[in-house]
């Protein structure tokens, strides 16, 4: 809608995950190099984890679009999966048709297609993007297909890929076989401010556009303030921005069209939003199980006790003059009672 407005030749902010527009930035690097080693080196498991946004797909991609044709990968992407589903992905990925096949069957097969493609000289490959997603007893049986191994070195590269829960999961203990044999472990932290800059001037080259024209140096700090530096966050504002200044027929996202931008998103700052995120994932108490909010909600019990033990006190004094009225009304019936009864008689 504003590409010829702005003399852009695609889209610079789009959120489908594109690795042609990936930004190489310090942390990115990295984790593509851990990919890279693990690919080609058979020692274990690598882990890869990272915020909601933060490029880790898209990294998948790109490891995915350098690989040699020597190299047979198995991709997941969707691992709401059981066992025996899981195995049949994996499977079909690899080209093989698993279906109406038995789990002793499936683990069978690709044992024997593992084996025949380590003779041949391939690197047998399994990435699993949202790996955060498997249960315990899915990723053990990646341990156990990870486990098939010659006298010298692994068969099967496993690279997982997904949000920090990952890390939780690998760390309980039911999963400490699993988790050494976790060569390398990761984590993609967000874009620093500067980088932030960096992104946008990165994408906007890609398609004809000057960074420092259409996002002046003054809005790179609200950018930052409401994304963190989250890849996927700043494609959103940049391009409502881009969108907000199209409408209004202004030729830069001055800071003024940034903060526009983020009421028409109806967004928090970014530390507001991972505030409210970690309210909702605390544990009973509301705000976390650190000492100090438990000490700090004990003091509040013991503000409330004076009160309590009066309310206490006067529910037993009540108690006890129902018990005193009940009581009363007893003996007085009992003479009513024998007095109708002679009535009766006389």
């Amino acid at each position: 809608m504003y590409l010829e407005h702005f003399r852009l030749s695609a889209q610079p902010f789009q959120l489908t995950p594109d690795s042609g527009f990936l930004f190489m930035g310090e942390a990115h690097r990295r984790a593509k190099a851990y990919m890279d080693y693990a690919v080609w080196n058979r020692e274990g498991f690598l882990v890869i984890t990272g915020e909601v946004g933060c490029g880790k797909t898209t990294l998948i991609q790109k490891l995915l679009s350098e690989l040699e044709e020597t190299v047979v990968v198995a991709k997941i992407f969707q691992t709401q999966l059981d066992e025996v589903e899981f195995l049949q992905s994996v499977l079909v990925e690899f080209g093989l048709n698993p279906f109406n096949a038995k789990k002793v069957e499936l683990l069978d097969m690709l044992n024997t297609f593992l084996v025949e493609q380590f003779l041949q000289g391939k690197q047998i490959v399994l990435i699993v993007d949202d790996a955060h997603n498997l249960s315990m007893k899915v990723l053990e049986e990646i341990r156990m297909l990870a486990g098939l191994e010659t006298r010298k070195e692994k068969i099967l590269h496993t690279i997982l890929v997904g949000q920090p829960q990952l890390n939780e999961t690998l760390e309980h203990p039911e999963m400490e076989q699993l988790l050494q044999r976790v060569k390398l472990r990761y984590h993609i932290r967000a874009l620093t401010e500067h980088e932030v800059g960096a992104y946008i001037d990165h994408r906007l080259s890609i398609v004809g556009g000057d960074a420092r024209t259409l996002f002046p140096p003054a809005t790179l700090p609200i950018i930052y303030k409401y994304t963190g530096g989250i890849p996927r966050l700043i494609n959103t504002l940049c391009d409502t921005a881009l969108t907000c200044a199209y409408a209004d027929e202004v030729r830069a996202a001055t800071p003024d069209v940034i903060e526009a931008a983020v009421r028409e998103l109806q967004w928090p700052s970014f530390a507001e939003r991972m505030d409210k995120h970690r309210a909702k994932t605390a544990g009973p108490l509301g705000r976390g199980n650190s000492l100090a909010s438990i000490a700090e909600d004990v003091r509040k019990l013991e503000g409330r006790s004076i009160t309590l033990e009066f309310i206490a006190r006067t529910l037993a004094l009540v108690e006890t003059h129902l018990r005193n009225l009940v009581s009363g009304g007893n003996i007085q019936s009992r003479p009513d009672s024998t007095g109708e009864q002679r009535k009766k008689s006389g």
